[in-house]
């Protein structure tokens, strides 16, 4: 799918979402880890997060090389392989994530044949990276003409997102395509 830039230390605050701490502070003091163990830490804590967002059917391997995350495999849907670009790109320390999967189109094919819901939601989305005085209403009305849409961002961003008050500068959030 290409490769996607993102802020490389706003990951902190998603960080601690998930996990119930900051990065960093379960340590008491400094410690050196070498690169290539940092690239290890940082591609079981992507791996850790993606299992968190329970994605049915999705076939991921993450890699990391510095501040670069690499995803190869297949996710079972466009939404969900956003998604998954997301989580990774929204970790600390990653500023670019190079995004090698495939949408399967037989798992899609299913989801679309059981589904009510409308075709476009399998329309790539936007990315959009969240900027001081932002929230999900004024970039909801930005988007899509009307902050009341603010639920539209909030659902496409689930699991990451758990209450539509709570973002942050340097967040990069799903935009579906109405």
């Amino acid at each position: 799918m290409g490769l996607f830039d993102f802020v490389t230390n706003a990951g902190e605050k998603l960080s601690e979402k998930i996990l119930g701490k900051p990065v960093g502070h379960d340590v008491a003091d400094t410690v050196e880890v070498s690169p290539q163990r940092l690239n290890q830490l940082r591609a079981e804590n992507i791996t850790k997060m993606l299992a968190a967002l329970d994605i049915e059917g999705e076939q991921v391997s993450v890699t990391v090389d510095g501040d670069k995350a690499i995803l190869k495999g297949s996710a079972p849907s466009q939404e969900a392989l956003e998604k998954m670009v997301l989580c990774a790109g929204n970790q600390f320390g990653i500023s670019q994530v190079d995004c090698q999967l495939e949408v399967d189109g037989a798992l899609a094919a299913d989801s679309a044949q059981t589904s009510s819901a409308p075709a476009a939601a399998s329309a790539e989305a936007k990315f959009y990276t969240v900027k001081s005085g932002d929230t999900l209403g004024k970039i909801a009305q930005e988007h899509y003409g009307s902050a009341s849409k603010y639920t539209v961002i909030f659902e496409a961003n689930q699991p990451m997102l758990s209450d539509p008050d709570k973002i942050y500068v340097g967040q990069s959030l799903r935009i579906p395509a109405l």
